[in-house]
Formats: C-alpha cells, structure tokens, sequence
C-alpha cells in the first residue's frame, strides 16, 4: 500500500513537472516578448509556474537521488536537467530581487533565458528515456485536487515573495519583469545591441537615409518637424527606460499605401513593421534634448512604444514601402 502511495506521488510529479517546465518556458518568452500590459500580466503568470516548480523540489529530490543510485540510460540527462532548473531559478530569483543585470561575462537574462530552453530540451529526452504515460488513475479526483492545492501553495508563496520584496523596498519591476534604469536621463540609460551588433560610430556628414528611393542628409532630417515623445524602452535585457524622445513621425516620410515598412540598420538588421502602425511610429534624431550617443542608435533611430527594444532600429541607413507581410521574419532577429 505505502509502494503503491509513493509510486503515484512520483507518478504526480513528474507529470506536473513535465507540465510546468514547458509552461515555464512558454510564458517566459511570451513576458519577455510583449509590449503591451494585459488584464494578466506574463511576468505575473510566469513568477506562478515558477513558484510551483519551486514547491515541487521536495518531492523531486528524493526521485533524483533514487535514480542517480541507479545505473540506468539517461543519468547524465537527469544531472543536466538538474542543473539547468537550478540555474533558470536562481538567476531568475536574482534578477527580481536584485536586478543584478549580470552574472559573470553574461548577463542575468541571458543566464535565465539559456537555462530555461536548456531545461525544456532536457525535459523532452528526459521524457522520452523515462516516459510517464497517462493513466486512468493519474485522471482521478484525488488528481485534480492535488493541482489545485498546488495552484495555491503556487499563489500563496508568490505573494509572499512579491510582498517581502516590497517591505524591504526592492525595486518594482514592470509588468514584463524588466527593472528601471536611467529613465528621463539618457547618459543613465544602458547601451545594448542585438546579440552581435557592435555599436556603430556614424559621421553625420557621410551618412544619409534612403526613404523609398529618395535620399536625405542628416541636415535635410534635422530640418523636418520633429516631435516630443514620451516613450519607454523595455529592452529584453530586463530593463526600462522612459525618455523624451526628438522624432519625426513615421508616417510624414514614408508611403503608406503599401502593405509594410522596412527598416534597415547600417549592420544590416531589420525589422518589418505593418504600415497600419504607422500613426505611432517615429524616427528619433534626439532624446532628452540632446542628440542621440552612438550607443543609442545616432544619428536615427526607430521609436516604437509598445514594442520591446528589438524593435527600436538603430543606426537606421534605409526605410522602405514594400508589399510584404510583416509578419513574413522571424519573431526574434539571428543576428
């Protein structure tokens, strides 16, 4: 009867683990993607699988030992997963507790993020070299209780951690998890660049920007009407930034009867926007009342609030209409 007791508790966590691990993922990248607040925030959703994963650990811990006891196909599998679930909880910890933006030569989301999809491809091998089929009895009653108590511990230590940081006076993060940094002080604000886009030294003299075919100086854009614009960067490193942006709207320089706007950096990363977007796109010349550093995107670059920084094309070199979908590229760029 107790065999059979604990056969069923391993049964329940493993299947809930292989569950919440994959869920984990999933809402992590959806928190670390979005750009607009929702009912339910993701950042929200996702500290809630985290924490359930956490709770979880004591019944875990003894189906591990049990299993590295044994010489069986898979144990260095189990030892990486092991591994990687550890390093995806504790940067993740670190990051909202401290927004440490750095763990030794990477930073923390990078940390947190190589971790978690590490943790999902070992899920998938670990499950195909032990799988846990459903049964009969893993659709009980007792079943759906046990997850719903989970659910709640789940809840309950997610509050407690999130009401702790608030009492000790930790840093609020933004509804994506991302910290504060610099905000309405532009030297305060991070320099960062998409994977491996080095920081491009423009002269204003020798550059200009293609629109459609057509060809402006820096001067010729600096002599455009331009506007203020108060808009956050929330930068998939985990930190945000509120600005006073100097910017000329998108739709004054480009055709909007086409289907698409490509932006084009002087690195050769682009972005596609959808020309009905373009009523709240800009191109920033300035930010803070001064002209942009060549850290952040001088002398253009794309202001899109409510997308996150990958968006935000600097060192922009070309602008044109095209008929492609904009959806046809890649959710995150390669390069």
């Amino acid at each position: 009867m107790l065999a059979d007791r604990r056969s069923r508790n391993r049964r329940r966590t493993n299947q809930a683990l292989l569950v919440l691990v994959p869920l984990a993922v999933a809402t992590g990248v959806h928190a670390n993607t979005i750009g607009t607040d929702w009912w339910l925030d993701p950042a929200t959703v996702h500290g809630l699988v985290a924490a359930a994963v956490v709770i979880l650990t004591p019944w875990k811990a003894p189906i591990v030992q049990r299993g590295l006891g044994r010489r069986r196909p898979g144990r260095g599998t189990s030892v990486l997963l092991l591994v990687a679930v550890a390093s995806t909880v504790t940067s993740g910890l670190a990051h909202a507790a401290t927004g440490v933006s750095r763990l030794g030569p990477l930073t923390t989301m990078q940390v947190h993020i190589g971790s978690g999809l590490t943790a999902l491809i070992l899920v998938v091998a670990h499950y195909r070299l032990h799988p846990v089929p459903v049964r009969r009895i893993d659709l009980e009653r007792r079943s759906f209780m046990s997850a719903g108590l989970l659910g709640a511990a789940a809840t309950g230590v997610y509050v407690a951690w999130e009401g702790t940081l608030t009492a000790l006076g930790a840093a609020r993060r933004r509804f994506t998890g991302s910290h504060e940094r610099g905000s309405f002080d532009p030297t305060a604000m991070p320099v960062t660049s998409w994977l491996d886009d080095d920081v491009q030294r423009i002269s204003a003299d020798a550059w200009t920007l293609t629109i459609d075919g057509s060809r402006l100086t820096f001067d010729d854009l600096r002599a455009l009407p331009a506007d203020d614009i108060t808009a956050t960067l929330d930068c998939t490193s985990a930190w945000y930034s509120t600005q006073v942006w100097s910017a000329i709207p998108l739709d004054q320089l480009v055709d909007t009867n086409r289907r698409s706007i490509e932006v084009r950096s002087i690195t050769g990363y682009i972005r596609t926007f959808p020309t009905r977007d373009l009523d709240h796109l800009w191109l920033a010349i300035g930010v803070g009342g001064q002209s942009l550093s060549a850290g952040h995107g001088f002398p253009a670059r794309i202001v899109a609030p409510d997308r996150r920084g990958f968006w935000w094309v600097k060192w922009v070199t070309s602008i044109k209409s095209t008929d492609r979908p904009w959806w046809w590229q890649v959710p995150f760029p390669t390069t």
